[in-house]
């Protein structure tokens, strides 16, 4: 589950008006998937206000576009979508990535925090479940239509602790930025030199290539992932990207011992072209 908020830079133009006199356009994107029946849902939605150029101001933590609502509930979180009511209960403080920023010449600057352990209940589908999750905050000055593309993990770790990996392309596909980090069981983060090996790639039904299976590897680490559930290629209409993002699970060592490793992978190709 996503929720996307852009502003239009002061020089792009809209109708042939200065893009700082239109409000944020918003985006959500939800995807189910469903590992005992290997069946998938991709439902995405926007709204662009175009009353309210400096964004509207709510009470809280709150984000809704469309009717699907993440709000803020008593110490955790509420999380409202089709087929969707969950509440997320952080379990650790949120954590600021090492080194407090991120970003290259593609991207700009990009500020990233997390809770990298939530517990979840509530329903799904009708279905009452239960179980972990990974609340990401990212914002910064990225612009819409830049041909970067990158590769991240959220990884929650057998031992209790949780892996963030993330690496950044150019046009030209070469590497421009990777950075790791790491939270160990009580909180704390620290910033991890990781090197990502891919190993296995997917063809996707619309041609694009991604890497799927892949090894992770750092001081004292060494992890080999795998995807859940293949076909997890996402085509949005909505923010115009073409991505791959799904559940991944792997094992390996970490700091002598076994370890494994269960979480989300995404992978972007690119820009959707009309």
């Amino acid at each position: 589950f996503a929720f996307f908020k852009a502003y239009a830079p002061p020089s792009y133009r809209i109708l042939g008006l200065p893009g700082s006199l239109f409000g944020a356009f918003h985006a959500a994107h939800l995807v189910l998937t469903d590992l005992r029946t290997g069946t998938r849902r991709f439902l995405e939605v926007s709204d662009q206000d175009l009353l309210a150029p400096r964004g509207r101001a709510e009470p809280g933590p709150r984000l809704e576009v469309g009717g699907w609502r993440l709000y803020r509930e008593g110490a955790g979180f509420r999380l409202e979508a089709p087929g969707v009511g969950l509440t997320l209960l952080p379990r650790k403080p949120p954590v600021v990535h090492p080194p407090g920023y991120s970003g290259t010449e593609e991207t700009g600057r990009l500020y990233y925090q997390s809770y990298t352990r939530a517990g979840a209940v509530g329903l799904l589908q009708g279905e009452e479940a239960s179980g972990e999750a990974w609340l990401d905050h990212q914002w910064g000055e990225q612009v819409s239509g830049v041909q970067a593309t990158w590769d991240w993990f959220g990884l929650h770790l057998s031992d209790g602790s949780e892996l963030m990996a993330y690496r950044v392309k150019d046009r030209e596909g070469r590497v421009v930025q990777v950075l790791g980090s790491r939270v160990d069981a009580v909180g704390r983060v620290e910033a991890l030199a990781l090197a990502f090996v891919p190993l296995e790639a997917w063809k996707s039904p619309s041609g694009r290539t991604y890497v799927l299976g892949w090894r992770l590897e750092g001081p004292g680490l060494r992890l080999t992932l795998r995807p859940l559930f293949r076909e997890g290629e996402i085509l949005s209409r909505t923010t115009r990207v073409a991505y791959w993002e799904g559940p991944v699970a792997g094992e390996g060592v970490l700091e002598g011992g076994p370890v494994g490793a269960k979480g989300m992978g995404e992978f972007v190709a690119g820009p959707l072209l009309p």
